[in-house]
């Protein structure tokens, strides 16, 4: 199968693609994900969407079924990377079960509460299906909360050994409001997990295309909570950061960020921490929390066409999955965009049955991240 091989219709999860704009776009996505009976419908809305309008439809077409999802910042639909598009996920009750915690106020710590929730979900999970034995957790987040690190950190007490990925919501390249949909509204400063157990096996992954340089930097001025980097190296940030790219401070862009991302060395991997913008007064606003001491290591990218490929094949080693549910940072489809190689990572990801959505940042396990690519692939059941 080459890379120019369309996109592969999952037999088992279900999904849907619609014009944001349509009249009846969600009458569309309802019909696409028929009529078997569907544990969970994951919806991801272009912010170009009339929520109100898609909050009145989602009533009507869902009302049987949970329904969860965010707005994003791209979507990743049949043909890869689009826009202006509601892409649809149906998990069918046949091979999925799911529970759901809602949180409504990422700015309240309730950790005991959120723990001891999610261990009675997972033994309510393994009661009522013993035989299943797949399980993962997929996690979305408001991606302008600035709660994703904590969160995640949180979140992993609860769920020992039970994988988990997520993306954070977006808004398209505009960075004002990000939505979780639930219980059928939209709600800010919100994020909801979803607790899964299948008989499809799983594997979930992260991966990035960015391999590390000798040129470090030290944190030496910081405000983690609010993701600002004062000081590298006891210089202004944004201009230190300008002088070891041999940059003019001034002409710092998304485009820079995309293309001179840091990473940080965490045990023996290493994990994404982008740059989102360059405040007025020469801070530095990360996308993640940066504390100080902490050292940063400025990455170089591989090729992203050939990475992706090579790794989304990996995962097809032993039998292809069925499908792919991804979170794509914004910041790879703005390289994408940058290097003009959109193409040809839409041809890979339609190639791979990717479905999904880009994010203002990913969550793996325990950890948030940038500039990366985190997923569940989903395979057909041992059995059949």
């Amino acid at each position: 199968m080459d890379a120019s091989t369309p996109f592969t219709e999952a037999t088992i999860v279900r999904t849907g693609f619609a014009d944001c704009r349509a009249p009846y776009a969600l009458a569309q996505l309802a019909n696409a994900l028929g009529s078997d009976p569907l544990a969970l419908v994951i919806l991801f809305v272009s912010p170009e969407t009339n929520l109100p309008e898609f909050v009145a439809q989602a009533e009507t077409h869902f009302k049987e079924t949970k329904v969860v999802g965010c707005t994003t910042a791209g979507e990743l639909g049949a043909k890869g990377y689009t826009e202006g598009e509601i892409v649809a996920v149906g998990l069918p009750t046949a091979h999925f079960a799911i529970k759901s915690l809602f949180i409504d106020d990422l700015s309240e710590l309730q950790a005991q509460e959120r723990i001891s929730e999610m261990i009675q979900n997972r033994n309510a999970l393994a009661a009522d299906h013993p035989r299943w034995t797949s399980e993962f957790a997929f996690l979305l987040v408001d991606g302008l909360s600035t709660c994703e690190d904590a969160l995640a950190a949180e979140l992993a007490m609860g769920l020992g050994p039970v994988p988990l990925f997520g993306g954070s919501a977006g808004d398209g390249e505009d960075f004002g409001v990000t939505h979780i949909f639930y219980e059928g509204a939209f709600h800010t400063n919100a994020a909801v997990l979803i607790q899964i157990r299948s008989n499809c096996p799983v594997h979930v992954f992260k991966t990035d295309h960015l391999q590390p340089t000798e040129q470090r930097m030290v944190v030496t001025a910081a405000d983690p909570t609010t993701r600002l980097v004062h000081e590298i190296n006891a210089e202004p940030a944004a201009r230190e950061y300008a002088r070891i790219l041999g940059k003019d401070p001034e002409q710092l862009t998304t485009f820079t960020f995309a293309a001179h991302p840091v990473v940080v060395r965490i045990g023996d991997q290493t994990h994404v921490r982008a740059i989102q913008r360059v405040a007025d007064n020469g801070d530095l606003v990360f996308f993640s929390a940066i504390d100080e001491g902490v050292v940063l290591t400025l990455a170089e990218p591989e090729d992203m066409v050939s990475h992706l490929e090579r790794e989304l094949s990996v995962l097809s080693d032993q039998r292809p999955p069925d499908m792919i549910l991804g979170c794509d940072c914004l910041l790879r489809r703005v390289e994408a965009t940058q290097k003009q190689v959109t193409t040809e990572i839409s041809r890979v990801l339609a190639k791979h049955n990717v479905v999904g959505f880009s994010t203002y940042g990913e969550q793996i396990n325990s950890m948030h991240v940038n500039q990366t690519f985190t997923g569940v692939a989903i395979y057909p059941p041992l059995e059949d």
